[in-house]
């Protein structure tokens, strides 16, 4: 009899953190290593929310909370949500999380039945498909190159929907590319899935603040209200907020839903960390120019990354609109050798080799379900990129 169940045979470790364990790995060895693999931002939390995390301690706010989340907190999503994306909710309709992992996890195990299909956009992030998989479902790859800007088009979307598609899940901005959805283009797609009423939208919107230029941020259920019933609006105070390791993400979706979601993870995780939720409330309900602060950073490192990584030999770089990652093509690199003599096929061998010879950790595009492309995190600071970018330039011009 075997120990380990088969189910986890379906999935695999999540690839972006087993290449920032592989970077800290060499650093432990004393190896000049940067690591651009992570999806964290550099910054510390805001000093307002530790601050209410601190006073939260002070008042004994450290006991169980109900597993959806403290009422206070879920009110505070409620006016997040009606004030950022004009999507109205009740706290009944909220559920919080130890992360948005969590939430897309509690929704797809809740309601996905051996053989249903959900339609991924790739590129896409790691965990997308392997959770699909592990509540027993088919995740359908929708490929989405840079020539559409790494966005779907209504068309794919009609002729990837099928009698088993359960879900749509949508990466607004994305990771790994950067990609942000415009109203618009929301909107055609909307027009798509109001013809398959069976069809629910789970709107992973988690880079919401972070979009630069002219970009303007929407969400699929401020953009058609009538999909409102059918989509979860996922979101979470990791990115905009420097809490990544606070653990707090939530989503506003149907009553029925929200309790079967509510179901699980109270014979899983339970509720999140009371203090936790405490800083939350204050993240959201608080002032907000640490968050505008930290962007205008994020889109000044965006241009700086962009521009160096163009200038690379083999690499075409496209702008992003949102997140904090950029996702350059490489092929023009593929086929060759690197200067110490390794074999460049895939965009695996280009990260592990650059890795390797010039101590810069990213994450190939394969690990994305995009061949031919690597990712690399700009949420580091200006001299760090500088350098990892000059090494990038050095290591593609010896590839012969």
């Amino acid at each position: 009899m075997n120990l380990i169940a088969d189910r986890l045979d379906r999935i695999s470790p999540s690839l972006t953190i087993a290449m920032t364990a592989k970077a800290r790995a060499l650093k432990a060895e004393g190896r000049d290593v940067i690591s651009l693999a992570a999806g964290e931002p550099d910054f510390d939390t805001p000093r307002n929310v530790k601050d209410a995390a601190i006073a939260a301690i002070e008042r004994g706010e450290t006991r169980y909370t109900d597993v959806a989340g403290t009422l206070a907190l879920r009110k505070a999503v409620c006016e997040k949500f009606r004030r950022d994306n004009d999507v109205e909710y009740k706290p009944e309709e909220i559920l919080v999380a130890t992360g948005g992992k969590q939430v897309i996890f509690d929704a797809l195990v809740a309601t996905i039945n051996p053989g249903d299909e959900a339609i991924i956009p790739a590129p896409c992030w790691v965990s997308y498909p392997d959770i699909v998989s592990l509540a027993e479902g088919k995740p359908v790859i929708v490929p989405c190159g840079p020539n559409q800007g790494f966005r779907m088009t209504p068309e794919q979307l009609e002729a990837a929907i099928t009698p088993r598609t359960k879900w749509l899940i949508l990466n607004n901005p994305s990771n790994p590319t950067g990609a942000a959805y415009s109203a618009a283009e929301l909107k055609a797609l909307a027009e798509v899935l109001l013809r398959h009423p069976d069809v629910w939208i789970f709107s992973d919107d988690i880079y919401e603040k972070l979009v630069y230029g002219d970009t303007k941020f929407a969400t699929l259920a401020g953009v058609e209200p009538r999909l409102k019933d059918r989509t979860v609006t996922m979101n979470g105070c990791s990115k905009a907020y420097a809490m990544t390791g606070w653990r707090i993400g939530f989503a506003g979706a149907p009553v029925k839903l929200i309790k079967a979601m509510d179901k699980l993870q109270s014979q899983s995780t339970s509720n999140t960390s009371s203090i936790s939720q405490a800083a939350a409330i204050e993240a959201l309900c608080g002032q907000q120019d640490s968050v505008e602060e930290m962007r205008k950073v994020y889109q000044r490192r965006r241009d700086l990354v962009v521009g160096m990584l163009n200038r690379a030999e083999g690499v075409r770089c496209p702008t992003p609109e949102g997140a904090f990652y950029v996702f350059p093509d490489i092929r023009g690199c593929l086929g060759k050798t690197s200067a110490t003599g390794r074999r460049i096929e895939t965009d695996e061998d280009f990260c592990l080799a650059l890795l390797e010879e010039q101590g810069v950790a990213t994450v190939h595009g394969a690990a994305f379900m995009f061949p031919g492309h690597f990712r690399i995190s700009y949420a580091t600071d200006d001299a760090s990129l500088t350098d990892a970018c000059t090494r990038i330039q050095k290591f593609c011009a010896g590839l012969k």
